[in-house]
């Protein structure tokens, strides 16, 4: 990634190292070579075939075309996320993004498409601990249910049929390696925490901080084929450099994998 550290989108960044305005890219070195403004042709069967499956998984909309934003995640102890935004969901909190992992050889090595399912706030200091792992319990657990009672309000009746049947539960494990003492099959372990560093421009004028707890859950579609739940926890550090905005929230995002050949970015 061509930005440095974490305080590379502060406006006004470049001028002080004494980068005359517009010479200077900090969307430089992004997977896919994906820059902010490359348009994106996606090959739409993967998402149609998984919601065939019963995915929570939603369609691009017609402007979701060309890449917004590009973020880096970086989690401990070694692992980065590049996400590609098509929305940035600032409005709606309705992301679309590309998450892209690389392996230790810097190729890509997994591709989600994902698309934000629900934003929740933690209201209590209990809700914020068992979202940041802090309570022992809660994002962490071996197991994560959604519920159909609790989308009822997100989708439609013909959406629900499609995606829980004739059930009422959707049940994801937890899909983050050996991380604890008693590997996969311990109750909790700590989510991964880390940072994301989001620029809004190519320059790297415009974007946010925030410190993030984050834990991937997946599931088996009916058909085949695998849905993930991304709930991340989101500790906004400053917008545009402004650190006076602040907050939190909980963001529960689906993704499915995309294989790289069906993706192209110009």
């Amino acid at each position: 990634m061509a930005w440095k550290d974490v305080f590379s989108y502060v406006r006004g960044m470049a001028e002080k190292k004494g980068v005359a305005e517009g010479s200077a890219r900090m969307d430089e070195g992004v997977p896919l070579d994906a820059r902010i403004g490359s348009v994106v042709q996606m090959q739409q069967s993967p998402i149609i075939r998984a919601q065939a499956n019963g995915s929570l998984i939603a369609m691009p909309a017609a402007g979701d075309t060309r890449i917004l934003a590009v973020s880096q995640m970086r989690l401990q102890p070694d692992t980065e996320l590049y996400r590609l935004y098509l929305d940035k969901g600032d409005e709606d909190a309705k992301e679309k993004f590309l998450q892209v992992f690389c392996g230790d050889d810097g190729k890509v090595a997994e591709i989600l498409y994902c698309t934000q399912l629900a934003r929740v706030i933690p209201e209590t200091a209990d809700d914020q601990d068992a979202y940041t792992g802090q309570a022992g319990y809660g994002l962490g657990d071996q197991g994560y249910t959604l519920w159909r009672e609790q989308l009822a309000d997100t989708l439609g009746e013909a959406e629900l049929a499609a995606v829980f049947g004739d059930g009422d539960r959707l049940d994801y494990v937890r899909d983050a390696g050996v991380r604890a003492s008693g590997g996969s099959n311990a109750a909790f372990v700590q989510p991964f925490t880390g940072r994301e560093i989001r620029i809004d421009d190519p320059r790297g004028v415009r974007g946010l901080r925030q410190e993030i707890y984050f834990m991937p859950y997946v599931r088996e579609l009916a058909g085949g084929g695998r849905e993930y739940l991304l709930i991340t926890t989101e500790i906004i550090e400053s917008v545009d450099g402004d650190t006076s905005k602040r907050g939190i929230h909980v963001d529960f995002v689906i993704g499915i994998p995309m294989e790289q050949e069906r993706i192209v970015i110009q």
